[in-house]
C-alpha cells in the first residue's frame, strides 16, 4: 500500500510541474511581433489609415484601425518601434503602425490586430507607448 501511495504522489508531483521554458517560448497570444528597427520606422510603408483604439491585455497591444480597400485581406501590416528610448518618467518609444494597402476599392474597413509588445519592456515596470501616426498614447505596465 506504502508502495502504491508512493506511486501515485510521485505521478502527482510530476504531472504538476511545468517545464518554465516551453511556456515562455511563445508567452502571448498576440498575432504579431513588435518590430524595433530604426530603418524600418524611417522607411516602411506608411498608406493612409485611421487608428481608432488602442488596448494593453498583458504583452499584446490591441490596435484597432481603419483604411480604405477591398477586405483588407492583402494588407501588410507592422508594427514598428523606433528603437530609441526617451528618457523620461515614464520612459518614453515611438512606435509607429506601418500599412502597405494595394487594395483599389472604395470600402471602409476596419481591423483589430494584436502585437507581442513584451521586447518594449525598459526595466523600470512601466513605459509610455506614443503611436505617431495618431494622437494616441498608451502606458505599458509589466
Amino acid at each position: 500500500m506504502k508502495r502504491v501511495l508512493t506511486l501515485f504522489l510521485i505521478g502527482i508531483t510530476f504531472l504538476s510541474c511545468s517545464n518554465d521554458d516551453d511556456d515562455n517560448e511563445d508567452s502571448t497570444n498576440c498575432d504579431f511581433k513588435t518590430i524595433i528597427s530604426a530603418t524600418q520606422y524611417e522607411n516602411a510603408p506608411s498608406d493612409e489609415l485611421t487608428i481608432n483604439s488602442l488596448e494593453i491585455n498583458g504583452n499584446c497591444m490591441t490596435i484597432n484601425f481603419s483604411a480604405g480597400g477591398c477586405n483588407g485581406n492583402t494588407w501588410e501590416v507592422e508594427l514598428i518601434d523606433s528603437g530609441a528610448t526617451l528618457k523620461s518618467y515614464p520612459p518614453q518609444r515611438n512606435l509607429r503602425l506601418s500599412l502597405k494597402n494595394e487594395e483599389l476599392c472604395e470600402a471602409y474597413i476596419t481591423k483589430e490586430l494584436t502585437f507581442d509588445i513584451s521586447n518594449l519592456q525598459d526595466g523600470g515596470g512601466k513605459v509610455q507607448l506614443n503611436v505617431i501616426n495618431s494622437d494616441k498614447s498608451i502606458l505599458y505596465e509589466y
